[in-house]
Formats: C-alpha cells, sequence, structure tokens
C-alpha cells in the first residue's frame, strides 16, 4: 500500500569523531584520575569534575567546543548572538560486570560523551523515550517509531551529543576493557527570547 511516513519534532542525537588519538600526556592524565574517584551505582566517576578546566586536556576541550558549535549551527540554528560552553565535565570508567544507571542532566541544555576507549563490539550507550506512552501494544520489530528505547554502538574517539533531559543509561558491561569515558555539560551565554515578547533573557 502506497504511503508516506514523516516524522515530525525528532529528538537529535550528534555522532562525530575527534579527527586524532589521544597523547601519551592525555591518556597518563586519564589513568592518573582513575585512582582519584567517587564510587557510582556500579561503576566510579573522577573527583575532579571540571576535567577539562585541566591544562593536560586543554586541547581536548577545544575541539569539543568545535563540535558543539557544529551542533548549534546545524540542529539549534539560534537567531541571536548566543554562546555554548562547556560547563562541567568529568571521567567515567566502567569494567566488566559494571554499569552506568538510567539518569539525565539537570541544569543543562546539551550534554555529551566522548569516548577514549571502548570496546565497538560491546560498548552501547543506551536512550529513552521521553513521552508517555497511553497504550504499549506488544511489537513484532522494534523501529524508531515504536521503541521505547534506543541503542547507539560507540568506538573509540566517538562523541556524542543530545538533549540533556534526555534518560540514558549503560548497560551491564561485556567485554575485557575498561570503558572510559568523558562527559560534560553545556550552556548558553548571550540574549534569548527578545523585549517585546516580554521573554527577553540575558544569561
Amino acid at each position: 500500500m502506497e504511503a508516506s511516513i514523516h516524522g515530525i519534532f525528532p529528538t537529535p542525537i550528534y555522532i562525530s569523531k575527534l579527527d586524532r588519538e589521544l597523547t601519551p600526556l592525555e591518556l597518563k592524565f586519564v589513568d592518573k584520575n582513575k585512582k582519584d574517584f567517587y564510587k557510582n551505582v556500579s561503576n566510579i566517576t573522577s573527583k575532579n569534575t571540571y576535567i577539562l578546566n585541566e591544562r593536560s586536556f586543554v586541547n581536548i576541550k577545544k575541539e569539543l567546543e568545535l563540535k558543539v558549535q557544529d551542533y548549534f549551527d546545524k540542529i539549534i540554528l539560534p537567531a541571536n548572538n548566543i554562546t555554548p560552553y562547556i560547563t562541567q565535565s568529568w571521567l567515567n570508567y566502567t569494567e566488566k560486570n559494571q554499569y552506568h544507571h538510567i539518569h539525565n542532566h539537570s541544569n543543562s541544555l546539551i550534554s555529551g560523551v566522548f569516548y577514549i576507549n571502548c570496546d565497538e563490539k560491546f560498548d552501547k550507550i543506551k536512550f529513552f523515550k521521553d513521552k508517555y506512552s497511553m497504550i504499549n501494544p506488544d511489537i513484532k520489530q522494534n523501529n524508531i517509531w515504536n521503541s521505547e528505547a534506543w541503542l547507539f554502538s560507540v568506538k573509540t574517539g566517538d562523541i556524542i551529543l543530545f538533549p540533556s533531559y534526555l534518560n540514558h543509561m549503560v548497560e551491564t558491561k561485556e567485554g575485557d576493557n575498561t570503558r572510559i569515558s568523558l562527559a560534560f555539560n553545556v550552556f548558553i551565554k548571550g540574549k534569548v527570547g527578545n523585549s517585546e515578547d516580554l521573554t527577553e533573557l540575558i544569561l
């Protein structure tokens, strides 16, 4: 039967890649921070929650800022002169049989993950639909229209940006590698709205 199906108001998941490998100095800094952590629900997170402000990561921060700007240029397309900037940033370490609990990121517009070490065969990020479903019939095959959750495989060097309200998690890890990710939040500076509509906000 002939028909067309259109998606409206989609949720953007921006996927890119760091165009280089990490330097020995950057990798040494990643290893160092694994020793100074706090226990998460089932993995560990660096105590330093402004990790991109460290000198060892100055170049990585610049490269991630370019990706964030690209997200805004391609997806948000703001009319006013606003500037996105990275707020907090931290390292997550997940070993075999560990997981990262379901969560979202408050006080942030866009969140991102940079994958420092992962195995494409096993490592994934799982996102959850944020809309209430009144009726959930059994389905014979998942697709982007009928799914309550969606998985993306990730590999070393990948960068993923997404709206901070999206619930996401890492399922119980398989594979023998330590999954290492650098997560960060993004907010904006500048003017949003306008004075005539009584919606102006200076940030």
